[in-house]
C-alpha cells in the first residue's frame, strides 16, 4: 500500500482512538475535580474494563507464544531469545534504577518536608497491600510454576501461562506432523476469534479513560499534584531523560525513531496513562510489534515477559521514590547506602509482578534492607502513588516497544523494511479484530449446514 493510499482510509482526527482517549482524559479531570462524588460513583466502568482484558490475556498469550515457537521450528532459537530477553530486561533496568538515583540526588525532592515518620498513619499501606511480601528467590522461581495448569489460566498469571504455553510449542515442534499442523491451524483460528472478542471490548476504550481519570482525582484531587510538585517533576525528568536513553540505543543499534514509535502506539500509551494498567493494552501491543515486523516468537515472549522482569517505569519510580522517602524524613543517605539500596532494588523491582500494592511492597522491603530509611516512612507515597502510577505504565509500555524490536534484530527476526514502512505510515495498521470474515465454505444462513 503506498503512502497516499495508507493516508486516504484515514479516519477524521475526532473519529480517531487517541483523540477521543485525550478527550475522555480532559473530560475525567473535569468531572473528577468539579463532582468527585460523580467521579466516584463511575470507578465500576473502568474497573469492569480491565477485568473484561484481563479475563482474555490468559489464553491470548497461550495463543501467540505457542503459534510462534511452532512456525520459528528451532527450539535453540527459542531458547536464545528467551536468554537475551532476560540478559537486555536486566541491563535495561538497571540503567532505569540509575536514572532515578540520579535525578534524585540532584533535584532533592523531598529535601525541606521535615516528616516525622511517626506521625504516619501505616494501616493504609497495610490495606493496599494486604499484607503481601516479596518472595524469595527460590519462592519466585517455584511460583512460575502452576498448581495445575488450568490454575494458571484462572488466576491469570502471567509468567505461569509462559511456562505452560512454551512447554506446549516445544512440544508441538518434536511432534510435528499432521497433529501439529491440525493444532496449529485450530490455534491460530482461536486467535483471530479472541483477537474480535478484543475489538468489541476496545469499543469502551474512551468511557473506561473517562471513569479511570474522574475517579482518579476525584479520591486525590488536584492538591496532591501541587502538594507533591517536584516530585512529580523529578519523576518527569527522570522518566524524559530514560526514553532519551531507549531512543539512542534504538537509533544505535536499528536506526528507527522512537518518536515514530510512540506515534505508532500512541493509542495505547494513553490508555495506560489513564487506566494505570499495562494489562489493559497487551493485546494490541502484540498485534502492533507483530505487524511492524517483528516475528510472533520474539513477540510473544519478550512482551509478557517485559511484564515482569522490564518494568522500567516502576524501577525509575522506586529508586526516586526512596531517596525522597530518606530526603523527606531526614535521612541522610551515603554514597555506600545508595549502592547498597541499588543492589537491594536489582532483586526486588524483579518480584513485584502479581502482588497486590507491588509497589509499597517493594518500597517497604528496600526501606527494612537497608535498614536506614524508616520503613513508616512509605505512608508518604499513598497520595501521589496514584499519579505515579501513571508514569510508570508510560515508561513500561515504551520499554516493551524498544525491547520488541531490539530483540527480534538481535535475533534476525526482524523485517526492517516492514518496520520502516509502518513507523513512516507507508502500510496503514490494520487491526485484526477489523480483518476477520468468514471463509467460503461456511454454508449460508438459508442453506443447511448439515
Amino acid at each position: 500500500m503506498t503512502q497516499t493510499a495508507a493516508k486516504s482510509k484515514q479516519k477524521p482526527f475526532y473519529k480517531g482512538l487517541f483523540f477521543q482517549i485525550m478527550m475522555a482524559i480532559v473530560l475525567g479531570i473535569a468531572v473528577g475535580y468539579l463532582w468527585p462524588s460523580f467521579g466516584n460513583a463511575v470507578k465500576p466502568i473502568g474497573d469492569g474494563f480491565i477485568k473484561l482484558i484481563k479475563m482474555l490475556i490468559a489464553p491470548l498469550i497461550f495463543g501467540v507464544v505457542v503459534v510462534g515457537i511452532a512456525k520459528v521450528g528451532n527450539i535453540k532459537t527459542v531458547g536464545r531469545i528467551g536468554g537475551k530477553t532476560i540478559l537486555y530486561f536486566e541491563i535495561v533496568t538497571t540503567f532505569a534504577l540509575l536514572i532515578g538515583l540520579l535525578v534524585a540526588n540532584v533535584m532533592n525532592p523531598g529535601t525541606g518536608m521535615n516528616v516525622d515518620p511517626s506521625s504516619l498513619n501505616t494501616s493504609e499501606v497495610d490495606a493496599k497491600t494486604n499484607g503481601s511480601e516479596l518472595p524469595s528467590e527460590g519462592d519466585f522461581f517455584l511460583n512460575m510454576i502452576p498448581d495445575s495448569a488450568v490454575g494458571a489460566f484462572s488466576s491469570n498469571s502471567m509468567l505461569q501461562v509462559l511456562l505452560i504455553s512454551c512447554l506446549f510449542g516445544i512440544a508441538l515442534v518434536h511432534i510435528g506432523g499432521k497433529t501439529a499442523e491440525t493444532l496449529l491451524n485450530v490455534l491460530e483460528k482461536v486467535n483471530d476469534v479472541l483477537f474480535k472478542i478484543m475489538g468489541y471490548i476496545m469499543k469502551l476504550t474512551a468511557l473506561a479513560t473517562f471513569s479511570a481519570m474522574a475517579f482518579a482525582v476525584s479520591q486525590y484531587g488536584l492538591g496532591t499534584l501541587a502538594a507533591f510538585g517536584k516530585l512529580f517533576i523529578a519523576m518527569t525528568i527522570a522518566c524524559l531523560a530514560f526514553v532519551l536513553v531507549l531512543a539512542v540505543i534504538l537509533r544505535i543499534y536499528l536506526k528507527l525513531s522512537l518518536w515514530k514509535v510512540i506515534l505508532y502506539i500512541r493509542e495505547e500509551i494513553m490508555l495506560a496513562f489513564a487506566t494505570g494498567s499495562t494489562e489493559a493494552v497487551m493485546p494490541q501491543l502484540m498485534d502492533k510489534f507483530e505487524q511492524a515486523g517483528c516475528n510472533k516468537a520474539v513477540v510473544g515472549l519478550v512482551v509478557p515477559t517485559g511484564y515482569s522482569f522490564n518494568l522500567d517505569g516502576a524501577s525509575i519510580y522506586l529508586s526516586l521514590a526512596l531517596v525522597f522517602l530518606a530526603q523527606a524524613t531526614g535521612v541522610d543517605l551515603s554514597l555506600t547506602d545508595q549502592l547498597l539500596m541499588l543492589g537491594v532494588l536489582l532483586l526486588t523491582s524483579k518480584g513485584m509482578a502479581g502482588i497486590p500494592g507491588s509497589a509499597f511492597v517493594a518500597l517497604s522491603a528496600t526501606a527494612a534492607a537497608t535498614g536506614s530509611i524508616p520503613v513508616a516512612a512509605v505512608a508518604l507515597m499513598l497520595a501521589p502513588d496514584r499519579f505515579m502510577g501513571n508514569y510508570r505504565t508510560t515508561v513500561n509500555i515504551i520499554g516493551y516497544a524498544v525491547a520488541a524490536f531490539i530483540i527480534a534484530r538481535w535475533e534476525n527476526l526482524l523485517d526492517l523494511q516492514k518496520a520502516n514502512d509502518v513507523l513512516d505510515g507507508k502500510i496503514a495498521y490494520q487491526p485484526k479484530n477489523a480483518a476477520i470474515s468468514l471463509p467460503e465454505s461456511i454454508p449460508a444462513a438459508n442453506e443447511k449446514a448439515f
